[in-house]
């Protein structure tokens, strides 16, 4: 509670019973979304700091993923983010959940089940799901995403893709390629934005040739595979590869060894994320290591913090430099 504005003075301001105000803030159920909204909103307004979890027994949070990214053997980004979640709920006293959704899912009524204090939203979701999450009033703070407004917690994305580009211009690299996801998501287009600028600054040419978005539909490594087969058929083939993360890399790799091609002496790569499979491979590769498991600490803290921490955070990437690259 901020002040001296209690319970009774939000019931009293907003026209219902204290009773209400408690289901309202705690996010129980047995209200309409407008009269949850509603309170909310009075509360706010009065003064009520609605970004600090609830006290008393253990305040509850949601980590949500999108179902495309919840197979953690497929996606261990998100696998190594988790377990940061749990280390920061640890510290805290926070009980979290896992849960996963996708666009038509009721998201809403299915967070309701769970009855959260707080929402921890990692990777990219469709815009219907994160109205459906700004709808709810929650404190929320996204992890390897961003929307206007709401807090976020992101890799250097943008220097990370400008670190790799660099990278391959100092090794001599002339045809730099960058094999892209869906630039709807946000750590894509930030990454794209990197290379283009270290391009840029080094006076060479973009050629939107060397340009290859993976296929929608796909998951990161068939989609990578097919837009490594598009470079290929290129008159002038690239010879370095910027992927936009570790496993799209991978896959464009053996792509390129099938066809017979040198790695790094014909093609070199450089990956983004620095998952186990990066450095354990038949040829190690060339990435940029996020703390992924300091993104998922990190929102924690920035939930629980609330209006006390910064409302958007970056955290620094590494060049780790491996044989793929020379």
């Amino acid at each position: 509670m901020s002040g001296d504005v209690t319970v009774r003075d939000i019931a009293n301001a907003a026209g219902v019973s204290v009773g209400t105000v408690s289901r309202a803030l705690k996010n129980q159920r047995g209200l309409s979304d407008e009269t949850r909204r509603h309170v909310r909103q009075v509360a706010a307004d009065l003064g009520y700091d609605l970004s600090r979890l609830r006290s008393g027994k253990a305040p509850r949070l949601v980590f949500l993923i999108h179902r495309h990214h919840s197979n953690f053997a497929v996606n261990p980004f998100f696998a190594e983010v988790m377990h940061g979640v749990e280390e920061g709920c640890r510290q805290f006293g926070v009980a979290p959940t896992l849960l996963s959704a996708r666009q038509g899912d009721a998201v809403g009524k299915l967070l309701k089940l769970h009855e959260p204090d707080a929402l921890l939203v990692a990777g990219y979701f469709e815009d219907e799901v994160l109205a459906q999450l700004t709808d709810l009033g929650l404190p929320l703070v996204l992890v390897d995403g961003w929307i206007p407004g709401c807090a976020a917690v992101n890799p250097d994305n943008t220097g990370g893709g400008y670190q790799a580009t660099r990278h391959l211009l100092d090794l001599g690299r002339q045809r730099i390629a960058y094999i892209a996801g869906s630039l709807a998501h946000f750590s894509i287009r930030e990454r794209s934005r990197g290379y283009r600028r270290a391009l840029f600054e080094a006076g060479v040419l973009a050629d939107p040739d060397l340009e290859a978005l993976a296929p929608p539909g796909m998951d990161d490594a068939e989609g990578a595979a097919a837009a490594m087969r598009t470079l290929l058929r290129r008159r002038l083939r690239p010879d370095a590869v910027f992927a936009y993360n570790d496993s799209a890399a991978l896959a464009a790799m053996r792509v390129c060894l099938d066809a017979g091609l040198r790695i790094p002496e014909d093609i070199a790569f450089v990956g983004f994320d620095d998952i186990p499979a990066a450095r354990y491979g038949a040829i190690p590769l060339t990435t940029l290591r996020v703390d992924k498991q300091e993104l998922g600490r990190t929102g924690v803290e920035m939930l629980v913090g609330g209006g006390a921490m910064p409302q958007e955070m970056v955290m620094g990437v590494e060049l780790m430099v491996r044989e793929s690259s020379g």
